[in-house]
């Protein structure tokens, strides 16, 4: 086997800390399974299914389930058990303590795996490896093929209520927003494996469609649950970084070659700062207002007026900048700069749209009440002012060269946005129809976009581009395209939710002490694994006699 690169601090404190993690959770399968043994009618208390609870049980005790203990044997006294303590008892191998948390050593154990194969993958050269073909046939045939078998397996209706009107208007709908992320996932994924370099500007229009989404979801979460704890925000960066956190440890990549991730990261710091200050005040039109327009001044002043976004950012140039090793570009800002001023404007967009959200549900829920000669007039109205903007837009801006077209983007990215919005929410019925499969492709849409680059592509050195394909089946580009997708979906799917899992296990929402505790645990921890690695890595050279 052959390794591409030399191995770093960070990467020998991974595999230095996975260890006996996947040793505590074989023993601890172990030992639940002597327990059953033992007391076959007793049951396994940890392998109760939380989707088999019903409504009564509190987040806390899911928590505790989630661990893999039972409601019965969580005492006040245990949930307040400081993190040493369970540090301690993890080393000493207690049995308790291993047989209570024997799903979350599980889900860490499969997490550990998993980035392991990433690296199996992409680091060494025990998987093969081909070229990137592009044919437009094939690819618009796959594209329209899943489109059509997800309509025949997948198509369902949705008649869910407002949480404004309390009726099924369903404009802008979860399903269909996570609907929307999926099929769009779809296609840009398909761009980059089959280098299908045509559709650049719409890939552009894509990721603001993502950023646009950021804006509209968080502002909608915080306006209307008021809730700007901690924990809250935790758990947010908890879903956008944990999974890339490990994946630049363990693939020694810079954090910006998922550019998607920091991008997430900046908006949704901003919305959250955006509403979180002065958020008695929110209720209040012009107060948000003013924030918006704060907001854009931000956005203005930072990346149209020249000197200052290298002013701003370069105190962070140590984990936003990058430099792509084939690439002779010098600024390891560029791509930072490049990435985000290109969607800079569309997450406020998505914020105002957000706040006038219930506005416009009441205008559909009057117009739906309407008489239908007038509901049809308006409708109508509606659908041929879209499609005459969005042939204007496509005509004059879409089809403009890729450079030329950069530069046009943040400005108009809004325009098929909208387009978008208004023809899939034009009837009542149009809204609540959903194809189930892409809604469910849009609900791993961080996970497939980060494994994509080392499971599905390769670049095979670090902070490279993955300018290859992964390769199983040689020779055989179908079939391979077949069995490396269906792992890498798989995959996927799975980190999504051990994601989550852990972050239930690590991230209480309830307990800010503990939350706190966890924090400086992880701190400490990582920096004793990452002096551990420091010191086995300069050992050798140490020991070689001058």
């Amino acid at each position: 086997m052959v390794i591409y690169g030399l191995l770093t601090p960070s990467q020998v404190a991974y595999f230095i800390g996975i260890v006996p993690v996947v040793c505590a959770w074989l023993y601890s399968e172990y030992l639940d399974h002597r327990k059953s043994f033992s007391f076959p009618k007793a049951g396994r208390s940890s392998d109760i299914n939380l989707s088999e609870l019903d409504g009564t049980a509190s987040e806390n005790d899911r928590a505790v389930l989630l661990e893999g203990g039972n409601l019965q044997a969580v005492s006040p006294g245990e949930k307040n058990t400081s993190v040493t303590s369970y540090v301690f008892r993890f080393l000493t191998l207690d049995e308790t303590f291993l047989l209570e948390n024997k799903l979350t050593l599980r889900a860490m154990s499969e997490f550990g795996a998993l980035l392991i194969y990433f690296y199996l993958c992409d680091r060494t050269n025990i998987l093969g490896q081909s070229e990137k073909t592009y044919s437009r046939d094939l690819f618009l045939f796959l594209y329209f093929l899943l489109i059509i078998v997800s309509a025949i397996t997948s198509f369902k209706i949705h008649n869910d209520k407002s949480p404004f009107s309390g009726k099924s208007i369903m404009y802008l709908n979860r399903h269909q927003t996570e609907e929307w992320k999926g099929w769009m996932q779809v296609l840009f994924l398909m761009y980059h494996y089959f280098a299908a370099k045509e559709f650049y500007n719409a890939i552009r229009v894509f990721i603001a469609a993502y950023v646009w989404m950021t804006g509209f979801g968080n502002f909608s979460y915080y306006y209307i649950r008021k809730d700007f704890s901690l924990a809250r925000f935790i758990q947010m960066m908890w879903r956008l970084n944990f999974l890339v956190l490990f994946c630049c440890i363990v693939l020694n990549n810079s954090y910006m070659l998922y550019y998607i991730c920091p991008m997430h990261t900046l908006f949704t710091l901003m919305v959250y700062g955006a509403l979180g200050i002065f958020n008695k005040y929110n209720e209040h039109g012009a107060v948000i207002a003013v924030k918006f327009l704060a907001c854009f001044l931000v956005v203005i002043l930072i990346w149209e007026v020249p000197g200052v976004f290298d002013i701003f950012w370069s105190p962070f140039t140590f984990l936003l900048g990058y430099k792509d090793p084939a690439s002779n570009l010098q600024s390891p800002l560029h791509e930072w700069h490049f990435r985000s001023g290109l969607d800079r404007y569309i997450w406020i967009i998505g914020m105002i749209y957000a706040y006038y959200h219930p506005t416009v549900e009441r205008w559909m829920e009057k117009l739906e009440e309407a008489e239908i000669k007038p509901r049809i007039i308006i409708k109508s109205a509606i659908v041929i002012a879209s499609l005459f903007v969005g042939y204007l837009w496509w005509e004059f801006v879409y089809k403009l060269p890729k450079i030329t077209y950069n530069k046009y983007h943040p400005y108009t990215s809004w325009i098929p946005i909208t387009v978008y919005i208004c023809i899939r929410n034009v009837t009542q019925h149009f809204r609540c129809y959903t194809l189930t499969l892409f809604a469910w492709l849009g609900k791993i849409t961080l996970e497939t976009y980060i494994s994509q680059i080392h499971i599905w592509l390769r670049s095979g050195i670090p902070d490279g581009q993955p300018k290859l394909l992964l390769s199983l089946i040689p020779d055989y580009p179908l079939l391979n395209f077949m069995l490396t997708t269906s792992i890498y979906v798989a995959v996927s799917y799975r980190l999504f939710e051990l994601t989550n899992t852990l972050k239930s296990a690590f991230v209480p929402s309830k307990n800010g002490k503990r939350l706190g505790q966890n924090l400086l645990a992880a701190i400490v921890i990582g920096s004793i694994l990452y002096c551990i690695g420091l010191i086995l890595l300069k050992l050798p050279a140490a020991m070689v006699p001058v």
